[in-house]
């Protein structure tokens, strides 16, 4: 927006208990030498963030957790680094020439290809991609109307995937994908529901729209008079619009960050950006793919800009924005907070590695006490 693997199965079942989607990957890691704790909980058995020094300066405001040892962030000055070894070390495999860019999302099939988004209007507005671990990078995307500004990509599967733009004449644009991000064209219009005035989506953590299964994707939104949420059930060639209790009407504020853990269960995060702001009703839940949403009755207790669900549990999620991370335990509805370090955006992958990433390099994985 233009204002700013191997499961848990044979651990724990699907259980969906704390103990087993966060304590359990913690127990059959391999000790990090050089981690230390850093925002943990306040006393007792609980999640922490471990953090995972970089080396560098960037905010990282997209991020890809292909496993507990692999992970993707992409983030300012065109930075794009890669782990391999569960954050010991970091490679620097940024696309050449493309310091001036301002990298809001990567999206990893594994450790070699990922897909990375640079937001801005005009030709800032770009797509690349590499086969080989950031070794090598091919410019795939490069926007050429002066009023399209993308915020944003997701993939279905290894080949399909959208990415989504603020509204051109009146309504979002989706640009689409059926070779793993090589090409790119732009969706037909006349599936996209009218913009309200003012509306648009937030570049804050790389989840303004997020896909589950082979087909379904949604949108957030926020900048309007409400906060809304739009669904397809196509690959993005048809939406329809749903309402959010997640308060709206500034440009400052909406919906920032989604998560479907199927078709059906989704969580939405947000509020007011602003530091200082209050942001009442920060976080949503849906039980029916996104067409209601009901406030969280105990919602995280300040702005969030990223959500993920933990792998292999039906209740358990983590939420993560500038002033700290929450968890919840019952699906959305209630959360609590675990730490006070400042991140933008969180993703788990499917062996349960969680992963964080924020400003100034910060990055960590999660961790259990």
């Amino acid at each position: 927006m233009r204002r700013t693997g191997k499961t848990l199965r044979r651990l724990c079942g699907l259980t969906g208990a704390l103990a087993c989607a966060v304590l359990a990957p913690v127990a059959t890691a391999a000790p990090v030498a050089t981690a230390a704790p850093a925002h943990a909980g306040s006393g007792g058995a609980g999640p922490a963030w471990e953090s995972r020094d970089a080396g560098a300066d960037a905010r990282f405001r997209g991020l890809a957790a292909v496993s507990r040892s692999t992970a993707w962030a992409a983030g300012t000055k065109g930075t794009v680094l890669l782990t391999r070894d569960g954050g010991r070390s970091w490679r620097n495999v940024s696309p050449p020439g493309a310091g001036a860019l301002e990298f809001r999302d990567v999206e990893a099939f594994d450790g070699r290809r990922a897909v990375v988004l640079a937001i801005g209007e005009g030709e800032a507005s770009r797509v690349f991609r590499t086969d080989d671990g950031g070794s090598t990078w091919t410019e795939t995307f490069r926007n050429t109307d002066p009023k399209a500004f993308y915020d944003c990509l997701t993939f279905f599967d290894p080949r399909h995937g959208i990415a989504l733009g603020d509204p051109v004449d009146g309504r979002f644009r989706i640009l689409a994908t059926g070779d793993g991000g090589r090409s790119w064209r732009v969706l037909p219009a006349r599936g996209m529901p009218a913009a309200l005035p003012g509306e648009a989506a937030f570049a804050a953590s790389g989840q303004c729209v997020v896909s589950s299964g082979r087909h379904d994707a949604w949108i957030a939104t926020g900048g309007a008079a409400s906060s809304r949420v739009l669904h397809s059930a196509d690959r993005g060639r048809t939406w329809t619009v749903a309402g959010t209790p997640v308060p709206a009407g500034d440009p400052a504020r909406g919906v920032f960050g989604l998560a479907f853990r199927d078709r059906t269960h989704g969580l939405a995060v947000g509020g007011d950006y602003r530091t200082g702001q209050p942001s009442e009703r920060a976080a949503a839940v849906s039980g029916d793919g996104g067409r209601t949403w009901t406030a969280a009755s105990r919602p995280p207790g300040s702005y969030r800009s990223g959500v993920a669900w933990l792998p292999h549990s039906r209740t358990t999620a983590l939420a993560v924005g500038p002033a700290g991370s929450d968890l919840t335990t019952d699906g959305g509805r209630t959360w609590r907070a675990f730490g006070t370090g400042s991140y933008d955006t969180v993703d788990c992958a499917p062996d349960g590695g969680c992963w964080a990433a924020g400003e100034k390099g910060r990055l960590a994985r999660l961790s259990g006490r």
